[in-house]
């Protein structure tokens, strides 16, 4: 089925067709592990665009890349050195320009990533703020409090924990609400924009599709930078607005974003990485004159429960709806633990996560699958600490400190690591049981989560009813969802047991095996199924 029916680039083989990321399914690769060419045990762009025909094979629309600009990897990559330049590690910037071209010929689209919430402290401007030229003005420093100036200027912590705020040599502090290495920008400065209009004008020029913008709810501050009086600040990302983040001065360069955008050929978008407290905050990222597309983290972190799942979707949908954009699902990044173990690991964890996947690519609007998700990849719970290189790591009281269980680099053939990931070895080790999780081991096993993804997405874009469009709730058991769309009826049975229920229709794709008797369904639980009606 999938061979029958290869992802093509519309606008550009097919004629022109607005709206092309309302219903994509776009596939994040996080370049550091997805392939390595040189054998130096990194993935890196030549990597990517030698595995670019697995990718067309398994059915996406466009590729989001991770950074690979120049950097000290201080953050993966999350701090920028040079915004035009690729870092060695990665290649060169001849390799990104072939790697969009050869992905535009198997029909893909790429985004990348911008950075604009912060630079690195190697950064050009960062070095001569150091020095004390005027380019201070271009970040936040600040006189520290205290009777010598001692103490930071105010209460804001870090997201990786401990203070936001670092003191320099000469006494005063400058702000970094992640990493020390990467202090934040001031964008009250036009100095700031007009070189980010600049930044994605080179890479718009290049020939890429669009961008995920980092960190988009944080480049604006509150004014005068006031204390926020808890601690603990890290957990309230996503539950509130706060003077860092979600401030409404965010929108306006979004909108200037967008109209930079809307002035490029071929629909080119903009996707923000906003944490919101509500859906209808979120909602504000992706209005007619913002960005395209928003992240639905309410939906990542929901609980296995049907209640919960139906309310995060109906929230998500009418937010969305309101402003006219699609809803953009996702269920694992490279910064949340993998969703195989977030709904309980082993087989169970497996079994949700692969319904999951069906319900996700099912719902209205845009789906996006993190690179290994459509292998059934676990975390990596047992790394050893002398090998982690999360900076929240090594620092308390933020975020957990173990996002490189979701880095582990990804299993392609072979019986022992480095799975095929490249001819050398890998930057961070993988378990001796992803030799059975390996692409190779699971092409053409119909039971595989792998064949299950492509069939699920060649269905999806077989299939009028999927994509951006209507659904509607239909009568289901207690702890099942079932949701119509045209043609199509998607049952999700939350439940550890299974459930009975009337037959919908034909069955066109489950997430395990079903058992008819008469006119009744017996759905295993723990499971997906789509019915053509």
């Amino acid at each position: 089925m999938t061979q029958e029916l290869a992802p093509t680039l519309r606008d550009q083989t097919a004629g022109p067709s607005a709206g092309w990321w309302r219903d994509a399914v776009i596939y994040q690769v996080y370049v550091r592990s997805f392939a390595d060419s040189d054998g130096d045990g990194i993935g890196d762009l030549r990597g990517v665009r030698q595995r670019l025909p697995y990718l067309a094979d398994l059915g996406v629309d466009a590729v989001w890349l991770t950074p690979f600009y120049a950097s000290p990897q201080a953050d993966g990559g999350y701090d920028v050195a040079d915004y035009r330049t690729v870092d060695p590690l990665f290649g060169e910037l001849a390799d990104a320009d072939e790697l969009v071209r050869e992905a535009h010929r198997l029909g893909l689209r790429v985004i990348v990533d911008i950075v604009p919430n912060h630079t690195s402290d190697h950064h050009a401007w960062f070095r001569a703020a150091l020095a004390g030229g005027e380019e201070r003005e271009l970040y936040h420093f600040r006189p520290g409090r205290g009777e010598n100036g001692e103490l930071p200027p105010n209460d804001w912590e870090s997201v990786f924990g401990g203070p936001a705020w670092t003191r320099t040599g000469s006494g005063d502090w400058y702000l970094h609400l992640f990493a020390p290495e990467q202090p934040d920008l001031n964008w009250d400065r036009p100095e700031v924009r007009e070189e980010f209009e600049s930044i994605l004008r080179f890479w718009l020029d290049i020939g890429v599709d669009g961008f995920r913008i980092d960190v988009a709810h944080g480049m604006v501050k509150a004014a005068g930078l006031p204390d926020i009086g808890l601690s603990e600040q890290a957990t309230l990302i996503g539950a509130q607005v706060l003077p860092f983040f979600d401030q409404d001065g965010v929108h306006e360069i979004h909108r200037s974003w967008r109209t930079l955008l809307d002035g490029y050929e071929g629909e080119r978008i903009g996707v923000a990485e906003a944490w919101a407290p509500t859906a209808e905050r979120l909602a504000l990222y992706v209005r007619p004159d913002e960005l395209h597309q928003a992240f639905n983290f309410q939906f990542l972190t929901c609980a296995w429960d049907a209640a919960a799942m139906r309310k995060v979707i109906d929230e998500s949908l009418a937010a969305t709806e309101s402003v006219g954009a699609p809803t953009t699902w996702v269920l694992s990044n490279h910064d949340v633990v993998r969703h195989t173990t977030r709904y309980g690991g082993g087989a169970r964890g497996l079994r949700r996560a692969r319904a999951a996947g069906l319900l996700a690519l099912a719902l209205p609007g845009s789906a996006y699958v993190y690179q290994g998700e459509e292998l059934g990849l676990p975390e990596v719970t047992e790394l050893p600490d002398a090998v982690r290189q999360d900076p929240a790591f090594f620092r308390g009281d933020g975020q957990d400190g173990l996002r490189d269980g979701c880095r582990v680099p990804l299993p392609w053939s072979g019986s022992a690591a480095p799975y095929g990931f490249g001819p050398g070895g890998s930057w961070l080790p993988q378990p001796a049981e992803w030799r059975g999780l390996s692409v190779e081991a699971q092409t053409g096993d119909p039971r595989s989560t792998l064949e299950l993804y492509r069939s699920a997405i060649a269905l999806r874009k077989e299939l009028p009813g999927l994509g951006d469009g209507a659904m509607e709730w239909t009568q289901a058991p207690e702890g099942v969802l079932a949701f119509a769309r045209p043609g199509l009826v998607c049952t999700l049975n939350t439940l550890a047991t299974e459930a009975e229920m009337p037959v919908p229709g034909r069955p066109v794709i489950s997430s395990a095996a079903l058992e008819f008797s008469g006119a009744a369904v017996r759905i295993p639980g723990e499971t997906c199924v789509w019915w053509a009606v």
